[in-house]
């Protein structure tokens, strides 16, 4: 039976921040075919702000992995405002999640467990998890984490 997101998202207290406007020149979204694109998510709050630093210096692993849950959080946000209706998502295929990290630190993985858990919540435990690659750099404005996504669709 097919769930309604925006129903389980409020069942669990979660708080979408406002989808952030594009800080280049690309897409928020793009549907192609039977799938959604998402570009490249920072972790907004919900004032606007977005969490910065280093994992691994600024901040440690479970901050790390609150600010890619916060990645989550923003990314539902952006596909309801440039998409629409969460609903016609029937699953999360594949998740590209990028650390901002000290290069000693090795704990990539983990920290994009904040979005795959979340992911897992919000949509079930089998069409809220794909497959995914957590590899660390430094990112644009410092932000935490960045995380992309491709949802195949209903």
């Amino acid at each position: 039976m097919k769930q309604d997101i925006d129903l389980r998202i409020n069942e669990l207290g979660l708080i979408l921040p406002p989808a952030p406007r594009p800080a280049g020149v690309y897409k928020p979204v793009l549907v192609v075919d039977k799938f959604l694109y998402v570009s490249g998510q920072a972790p907004i709050l919900p004032d606007g702000s977005m969490i910065k630093g280093k994992v691994g210096a600024d901040l440690n692993l479970e901050e790390g992995k609150k600010a890619a849950r916060q990645v989550g959080l923003t990314m539902l946000s952006t596909i309801k405002t440039h998409f629409g209706d969460l609903n016609k998502i029937k699953r999360l295929v594949k998740v590209l999640g990028m650390v901002n990290s000290t290069p000693h630190f090795e704990q990539h993985p983990a920290v994009i467990n904040g979005f795959s858990e979340l992911m897992a919540d919000v949509f079930g435990p089998d069409n809220g998890v794909g497959v995914r690659s957590a590899v660390g750099m430094t990112l644009p404005t410092n932000i935490a984490v960045e995380i992309e996504a491709i949802f195949e669709l209903y």
